[in-house]
């Protein structure tokens, strides 16, 4: 309680923010790769609300990065890598039919190339710059394209599977077109309680509008949660994590999947 009353006087910094998704995360992560051990459906809650606060989070990081498409470029080096990293894995190691799909560094990157897209379509109508607008357009339905391709030739193994790897795509996404909660919170980054319900609208968008298995198999309206670490986020980048997130989040992941595989379990 104590912990709780003190957020809510002084807020929540950037840094905040990314410790407890980073710490929601791992417990969500445990329970996938040890499921099949035992470990209870209840710990998939915590996981829920992850993606949106790091959406959020990477519509401040666009916003006021001093280099946008160094930002881009950071996220694109992190999506390959797990891509390939995940493949070395499951190549050694296997937790039954669990495969490593774990990719947030998609959702991601397709969330801010589409915020980078509106901006440049907003600066292309400010400057009458066509050239501009098409170039933002195109940027926005690129994920969207390449996930049609992967469709229409999904024959052509070769293709699609060259495609699954190298580009991210919202076919492929974690969270697939809920990720675009990240560029209409950008859209409304100057709107936190608009943010807040369109998070709300999301999460029962998520839900299929049914009120079944809401505990157990139908838990994505728990991303409603993330509302509360956002709106006591005061604005402040807090404490520097420049980096760490790149790299704890694939190790993180492969060591869990690599212990689990090591340990005998069987999804």
């Amino acid at each position: 309680m104590i912990i709780i009353e003190l957020a809510a006087k002084r807020g929540l910094t950037n840094f905040d923010l990314k410790l407890i998704g980073i710490t929601l995360m791992v417990v969500d992560h445990i329970h996938e790769m040890f499921a099949g051990a035992g470990a209870p459906d209840w710990m998939d809650w915590f996981g829920r609300p992850v993606a949106t606060i790091f959406f959020f989070l990477s519509v401040e990081g666009f916003t006021h990065t001093h280099n946008q498409k160094r930002y881009l470029f950071r996220l694109l080096i992190g999506f390959w890598t797990m891509q390939i990293g995940s493949q070395i894995v499951q190549h050694f190691f296997s937790v039954g039919d669990l495969g490593l799909m774990n990719n947030i560094f998609s959702d991601i990157f397709i969330g801010v190339l589409t915020m980078y897209g509106f901006q440049l379509i907003g600066t292309g109508r400010t400057t009458h710059h066509p050239r501009q607008i098409m170039i933002g357009i195109l940027m926005i339905l690129t994920p969207i394209i390449l996930s049609g391709l992967m469709i229409a030739f999904s024959s052509a193994h070769w293709l699609s599977m060259g495609i699954y790897v190298l580009f991210p795509t919202v076919l492929t996404a974690e969270n697939n077109v809920f990720l675009y909660i990240g560029p209409l919170m950008y859209l409304l980054r100057k709107h936190r309680n608009w943010q807040l319900i369109a998070i709300a609208v999301f999460a029962l968008l998520a839900t299929g509008f049914s009120a079944n298995n809401l505990l157990t198999t139908n838990t994505e309206w728990m991303r409603v949660f993330a509302i509360i670490p956002i709106y006591l986020y005061n604005g402040e980048l807090g404490k520097s994590m420049k980096g760490f997130f790149y790299a704890f989040y694939p190790l993180h992941i492969w060591f869990l999947y690599i212990l689990a595989s090591l340990l005998g379990v069987k999804s």
